[in-house]
C-alpha cells in the first residue's frame, strides 16, 4: 500500500498556484494570501484503477487549472499498469493519494472525498481530462448563484488519443426530470456543495453505473441544479470505458432510484427503461450519440413548425 499527503500551511507552499507566476506580475504577499484565503477551497478526486495510458492526462488537467485553492486527491486501487509510478512523479502537488485494493469507483470516490476539506466537491475520472479554467468558472458560478447546489457545463466527447469526437448532450434538468430520466447531466462537468454532499453522501456502494444519478437526484431533492452553457470537461469513449462497456446496467439502476423516490410503475422512466435496449442500446457509444442529435432535431424542427402559425398570429 502506498500513501502520502501533502499539508499546505501558507499560501507560497504549492505549486498548484498557477494563477499567480512571479515570472509573469510581482503581487504583493500579503495580497496574493488574502486573495487565495477568500476563495472557495476546491476538492477534486480522481479513481483509478489500471488507466495508466489516461491518467497523467487526467492529472495535468487538474493541476493546470488557474484556480488559486486547489485540493487534488488520487485514489488507486492497487493497479499494476504503472499507474503508481505516474501517480508518485506528481506526489508532492497533490493533497493526499493513496493506492491500495478497493471495491471499486465509488468505494474509492468515497474513500477520497471522506479526506477532502474543501467547500467545493468534484471528482474526474482517470479517463476523462478538464477543460482550462473549468475550476475557475465553476467556482464563480457558484458564488455568484448561492443557492445553486450544483453546477454543471458542457463536455466533448473525445477518443483513445484525445481527439473530440463529438459534443456530450448536456442541457438544463432538475429534480422533476431526473425522476424522469432527462440527466444530460455530464459527470466530468459537475461541481457540487461539500456541506450538501454531508447531508446525501456518501454515494451508494451497491451502485456500479449509476451512482453518479443516484448523488444527482439527491442533491437536487435539496437544492437546484444549474447547467452552465461553458465547455468544462472531455469524456473519454473507448473499449474499457464503463461508459461503452457496462451501459446495460445504468437503467436498472436507475430505476432502483425511481422506486426509492416513491415512483410508479407506469412512468416515462420505465417506458424508456424498457424500450431504450430494443432502439439502440446495441449500438456502437458514437452512432448512439449521432442518432440522439438527429432525434432532437428533428423534435426541434416539428415543434417550431407546430408553434410558428401561434407566433404569426399574435405577431411575435
Amino acid at each position: 500500500m502506498w500513501q502520502t499527503s501533502f499539508i499546505r500551511e501558507k499560501p507560497g507552499d504549492n505549486v498548484l498556484r498557477a494563477g499567480f507566476r512571479r515570472n509573469d506580475v510581482e503581487l504583493n504577499a500579503g495580497s496574493v494570501a488574502k486573495l487565495e484565503i477568500d476563495q472557495p477551497l476546491v476538492s477534486i478526486v480522481t479513481p483509478s484503477y489500471n488507466q495508466g495510458r489516461f491518467l497523467e492526462a487526467t492529472i495535468q488537467s487538474v493541476l493546470a487549472q488557474d484556480y488559486p485553492r486547489l485540493e487534488y486527491i488520487i485514489v488507486d486501487g492497487g493497479s499494476q499498469d504503472g499507474s503508481q509510478e505516474i501517480i508518485k512523479r506528481y506526489a508532492d502537488r497533490l493533497a493526499w493519494w493513496i493506492s491500495e485494493p478497493d471495491s471499486g469507483q465509488t468505494d474509492a470516490i468515497n474513500k477520497g472525498f471522506s479526506h477532502a476539506k474543501g467547500e467545493i466537491f468534484a471528482w474526474l475520472n482517470s479517463d476523462d481530462t478538464y477543460q482550462p479554467g473549468a475550476v475557475r468558472e465553476a467556482v464563480t458560478y457558484l458564488q455568484s448563484h448561492p443557492e445553486v447546489g450544483m453546477v454543471y457545463g458542457d463536455a466533448n466527447l473525445i477518443d483513445d488519443d484525445g481527439l473530440v469526437i463529438g459534443k456530450f448532450p448536456a442541457s438544463q434538468t432538475d429534480y422533476r426530470r431526473l425522476r424522469q430520466g432527462y440527466v444530460h447531466i455530464p459527470q466530468q462537468a459537475a461541481f457540487f456543495r461539500a456541506d450538501l454532499w454531508r447531508q446525501v453522501g456518501p454515494l451508494d456502494p451497491t451502485f456500479y453505473f449509476a451512482m453518479d444519478y443516484d448523488l444527482w437526484v439527491r442533491l437536487a431533492r435539496l437544492a437546484p441544479i444549474n447547467y452552465n452553457p461553458r465547455s468544462w470537461a472531455n469524456f473519454r469513449l473507448h473499449g474499457d470505458a464503463k461508459s461503452v462497456a457496462a451501459d446495460d446496467r445504468c437503467w436498472p439502476e436507475m430505476l432502483r432510484v425511481h422506486y426509492r423516490e416513491g415512483g410508479n410503475r407506469i412512468s416515462w422512466i420505465t417506458f424508456k427503461a424498457a424500450i431504450r435496449p430494443l432502439i439502440y442500446a446495441w449500438l456502437p457509444v458514437r452512432t448512439r450519440m449521432w442518432l440522439r442529435r438527429i432525434l432532437i432535431g428533428m423534435i426541434i424542427i416539428a415543434l417550431t413548425k407546430f408553434i410558428q402559425p401561434f407566433w404569426a398570429v399574435r405577431g411575435w
